[in-house]
């Protein structure tokens, strides 16, 4: 699977394992930075990782910062994407089932790297049921405000 992943500052150490992780797993992944610690604004890089979801050249995208809220916001900007912040497996796995997420966020200050892998995974395994819940997915990206 053609996986993106980008970071504040905050979650850079949290960010490369994941990164490698993934590869091990047989994913393509495009690490979207940032490079080192120097402090970053996460919105920055919360959109550039929506951005390459919506087009298609990542199917899945993966977005940390230190507690994960941020940068969910900032990809969810994009009415394409649909990221959900989370911080065990069964979070992950019904946000792919319920929801069809196309993004997962989470928290380095807050979620261990083992724990990261475990949601991480269940994001990736779990298939979207479709059925009533598209329907509703359909409206995350149409909304009548």
């Amino acid at each position: 699977m053609r996986i993106a992943i980008a970071s504040d500052h905050a979650a850079i150490d949290l960010k490369a394992e994941l990164r490698d992780w993934l590869i091990e797993q047989g994913h393509e992944v495009a690490d979207l930075g940032p490079e080192t610690t120097e402090s970053v604004d996460y919105p920055d890089f919360g959109y550039k990782l929506a951005s390459v979801v919506a087009d298609g050249t990542a199917e899945r995208g993966v977005a940390l910062c230190g507690s994960g809220i941020g940068i969910s916001m900032s990809v969810n900007r994009n009415p394409a994407v649909r990221c959900a912040l989370v911080s065990e497996p069964l979070s992950a796995s019904l946000a792919r089932e319920h929801n069809n997420a196309n993004c997962i966020a989470m928290g380095a200050r807050l979620t261990g790297s083992d724990m990261a892998k475990a949601c991480l995974a269940a994001f990736l395994e779990t298939e979207f049921a479709g059925g009533r819940h598209q329907r509703r997915v359909d409206k995350l990206s149409n909304p009548e405000i």
